[in-house]
């Protein structure tokens, strides 16, 4: 059996990545929340994932956007310094380019008004549903969150209960308070 040296298996994902020969890059974020599985396409950034088991991630992900899946950092890159940024307290905003296209419309819709929550604030689901012209779909606006195919970027970390409780968050609770402590929406 040969063995690839790691410079050499580095140059050759980079090269992958770079000629467009690949559906999905992925690679592994380290963060104060715990490891992120981040993957882009060549549209932008399109999945997050806490807790990523890799193996059931990766197959998910070729089921999802192509079979060309490949652990490649240079396309995540800029997720990671702008993340990095982020958790240092450094960045309020994210200036990446987003894949949600095989998102439902009412999904989009719902993550676009999302995306419009700042920084620092909070924002119950029945308030988020009414942003998207749908005041009576809170319920739907919470499965959105659930589904939220790019937390921290798209903020579902922002939303909480009518009663201002902090309710229901794919990466657990602990993670949603640790983010907006962050942001300093809890004291």
């Amino acid at each position: 059996m040969t063995t690839v040296s790691p410079d050499l298996d580095r140059r050759f994902r980079d090269a992958a990545a770079r000629d467009n020969l690949l559906d999905v890059a992925y690679d592994f974020v380290d963060s104060p929340i715990g490891t992120l599985l981040v993957a882009a396409t060549e549209r932008g950034l399109a999945r997050i994932e806490y807790d990523a088991e890799p193996e059931r991630e990766v197959e998910r992900l070729a089921r999802t956007f192509g079979v060309r899946v490949l652990r490649s950092p240079a396309p995540i890159d800029e997720t990671r310094r702008e993340l990095d940024e982020y958790f240092d307290g450094k960045r309020r905003a994210f200036d990446l380019p987003l894949d949600l296209t095989l998102l439902a419309d009412f999904n989009r819709l719902v993550l676009r008004q999302l995306a419009r929550v700042p920084y620092g604030e909070v924002v119950t689901y029945g308030e988020l549903a009414a942003r998207a012209a749908r005041p009576r779909a809170a319920r739907a606006v919470g499965t959105v969150m659930n589904r939220n195919p790019l937390p921290i970027v798209l903020p579902c970390h922002r939303v909480i209960g009518a009663n201002g409780k902090l309710v229901g968050y794919g990466g657990g609770l602990e993670r949603k308070e640790a983010l907006l402590r962050l942001e300093g929406a809890l004291l």
